[in-house]
């Protein structure tokens, strides 16, 4: 029977506990049930990622009864802006940021502002690119509470009672995270726009980083709370006589980047050990330049929290030439297999596996099987023999794009998506990117999983990921030596996402045809360096060389005298021998993906057995529902939370909606619609006796921006 809503959170909460207890005291090995579900003071949850709460006042019988309770404006969105932030939420006080990358403290009741923090006054004014956020992190030892964030290349401390820096953290309350990578290079992309995680008085961080050859390598870091110092550094691409050195070309390997962690990690604060997931190394698509494996990107690492020392790693892609990062923190979860309880780890990916593995020693719970793959024809690459398949747990999506797969809603799509195949190979998804032809992705670029991440129940041992079914399209082209310096440059820079031919894929990534209507060489030197939306900052590029490239894009006429020696400053610089034409799904000309449905799903799976519990579509396109085409899915970012009351909630999709779930069937139970699309994680939390669910609704990936916190309750 559910418990009265009107009952005391407190007692309910003491229950739970004792039940929490009593679990623990019957199973012999060290439990993930001993800690605190009930609030929501990390990202993910709690350190392991679980997304789950143990709040169960909003369940099964009422959820239909949720209405809103307040509403946060930020007022800060722009045209193509986000809100990938999840809150958390400390003693009553809610801690978020905005589109803008603002930092402030609500009152978790009200949504009531209690203070607010512009990083950029900081900053000396400097209304810099800060790129998209998805939360801070919150540290306290006795009086002294701070939250931690990054903008930029920079991290901060923040005074959690006020919003005021602490000047003592850094260099007057910030430092900057270009510096101490044990590189001779000093000027990247760098953003760090997934939180850290705490352990002891240390912060470990990641960053995301470009995706060309310009990129910094993605070494993982730890930074004393209190004073902003570097602790330790783990080099995901390992330095000469260091682990894993001999599976990079010992040729170019100290001028490759990437390797890194942009999607978070997760901690057994018990062990002392945090789980690191990483990236591609650059450049993403042509490996010509890294022969080998490429230890440590595309690979799940255990490192020891309070040295950065490595204690087991597993790598999922082998010198990658796909874009198939590792996508989230991995979930820490407890399962039975066999009749013994396993302490374990589980990494959700792009290709739509669930690789899981015993949480100290690394050891798969299923056998992962190394198996031949299609081999690479472009002149210079190198592709590994064979890529990792685990046999469980199930696949939580299609794994492959064939002909039976095209979209048949219409016979006028149907038409369409084939033009768009002519020359296009597809139904393997590990084919290689060719110059002879296209290959379809998929699983694509974007998923499978994505960076919202999967919730676990703990109470169930039942995994929740949601996932797109969307086929991308890969063309390659060989990178000549262009007369235009500065069109090269845009290529480097700019061509993964606007193309080659700058005609860009709408409405994500816009044309960047006809700037001279809408931008003098001025303005757009400005807009390269600062970026705007959910476009970078190039500010690390050297001033000739965006000056170059403006004249360039404005389509001024080549200044003779900008040889190439003068943008790399008597330094060699690696520029890919092909590049990819442009991130490109495989869409019809209304914009709907090229594949039968479902677009995007939500799945439960019983990590105990690796099958699959149920499956539904997530999310719709009301005109198709309209015309009796079922329920079909949409592309979807963020992720899902489960709870004790027996729900998962979700928003994520493109109509604009959030969701509940019956976790244990799938059914629908409910569902409301937000001022823009929620593409981030909900947060659960209570207070004053009370059940709160808050998703930020900051719109973006196509659909309309926004500038919202939405909370729902129960009615009093």
């Amino acid at each position: 029977m559910p418990i009265n809503p009107t009952q005391p959170m407190l007692l309910r909460n003491l229950i739970l506990a004792l039940i929490g207890l009593f679990f623990h005291s019957c199973t012999p090995s060290e439990s993930l049930q001993t800690l605190d579900y009930s609030g929501w003071a990390t990202f993910g949850g709690t350190k392991d990622a679980a997304r789950y709460s143990s709040l169960d006042q909003i369940n099964k019988e009422n959820v239909k009864d949720l209405q809103l309770a307040w509403t946060f404006n930020t007022g800060d969105a722009t045209e193509r802006s986000q809100i990938q932030c999840q809150p958390i939420v400390v003693d009553g006080v809610l801690f978020a940021t905005s589109p803008q990358v603002n930092v402030f403290a609500l009152d978790a009741t009200t949504g009531k502002l209690r203070w607010r923090f512009n990083p950029f006054h900081l900053l000396g004014g400097q209304n810099s690119w800060a790129g998209t956020n998805r939360g801070v992190t919150y540290w306290e030892e006795g009086e002294d509470k701070r939250i931690l964030f990054t903008a930029g290349n920079w991290l901060m401390a923040l005074d959690a009672k006020d919003g005021r820096p602490i000047e003592s953290f850094g260099e007057g309350g910030k430092v900057d995270l270009q510096k101490d990578l044990d590189t001779d290079l000093e000027e990247f992309l760098i953003v760090s726009n997934t939180p850290g995680i705490i352990y002891k008085d240390k912060l470990i961080i990641g960053m995301r980083l470009s995706e060309g050859l310009d990129a910094a390598p993605g070494h993982v870091r730890a930074y004393d709370v209190k004073t902003g110092k570097r602790e330790w550094i783990f080099h995901t691409i390992p330095h000469p006589g260091e682990f894993g050195n001999d599976t990079w070309d010992e040729a170019h390997r100290d001028k490759i980047g990437g390797a890194n962690n942009w999607a978070g990690m997760s901690l057994h604060e018990e062990k002392g050990i945090v789980y690191v997931p990483t990236g591609s190394a650059t450049y993403d698509f042509w490996g010509g330049y890294r022969h080998g494996e490429n230890l440590f990107a595309n690979s799940l690492i255990a490192l020891n929290a309070e040295t950065g020392e490595r204690i087991w790693h597993f790598q999922a892609v082998h010198h990658d030439m796909w874009d198939r990062d590792f996508p989230a923190n991995p979930n820490l979860i407890r399962i039975k297999k066999d009749g013994k309880w396993i302490d374990a780890v589980a990494q959700t990916s792009k290709q739509g596996y669930v690789f899981v593995f015993d949480r100290t020693t690394g050891e798969p719970v299923w056998p992962i099987e190394e198996r031949a793959v299609p081999q690479s024809t472009l002149p210079g690459e190198a592709s590994w023999p064979t890529q990792p398949h685990p046999t469980l747990p199930e696949p939580f999506m299609r794994m492959t794009f064939s002909d039976k797969e095209i979209l048949k809603l219409s016979p006028e799509w149907e038409k369409d998506i084939r033009g768009k195949l002519e020359n296009v190979e597809s139904g393997n998804m590990w084919l290689p990117p060719s110059q002879e032809h296209g290959i379809v992705l998929f699983p694509g670029m974007d998923g499978g999983a994505e960076w919202g991440g999967a919730s676990f129940d703990p109470t169930s041992q039942t995994l929740y990921v949601n996932a797109n079914e969307i086929p991308w399209i890969v063309r390659m082209t060989a990178n000549p030596e262009f007369e235009n310096i500065g069109q090269r440059s845009y290529v480097n820079y700019c061509g993964n996402c606007h193309g080659i031919d700058r005609k860009g894929n709408p409405p994500a990534f816009p044309s960047l045809m006809g700037l001279k209507n809408k931008y003098d060489a001025a303005s757009l030197d400005m807009l390269i360096k600062n970026g705007k939306g959910a476009m970078p900052a190039f500010s690390h590029i050297k001033e000739e060389e965006r000056k170059i490239m403006v004249d360039f894009l404005l389509g001024k006429a080549l200044d003779p005298s900008a040889e190439k020696k003068e943008l790399e400053g008597g330094k060699e610089r690696l520029f890919p021998q092909f590049n990819l034409q442009g991130y490109s799904r495989l869409l019809t000309e209304d914009g709907f993906p090229g594949i039968q449905p479902p677009w995007g799903t939500l799945t439960a799976m019983n990590m105990n057995t690796g099958k699959i519990k149920w499956q539904v579509p997530l999310g719709e396109y009301p005109e198709l529902t309209a015309k009796g085409i079922p329920i079909t899915g949409t592309e979807n970012y963020g992720g899902p939370a489960v709870t004790a009351g027996g729900l998962v909630f979700i928003a994520a999709t493109k109509d604009e909606k959030i969701r509940a779930f019956d976790k244990d069937t799938g059914d629908l139970l409910w569902e409301a619609p937000l001022p823009a699309a929620g593409h981030a994680t909900p947060a659960v939390y209570e207070k004053d006796g009370k059940q709160y669910l808050v998703i930020a609704c900051g719109g973006g990936k196509g659909t309309k921006s926004g500038d919202a916190y939405v909370a729902f309750a129960l009615p009093d």
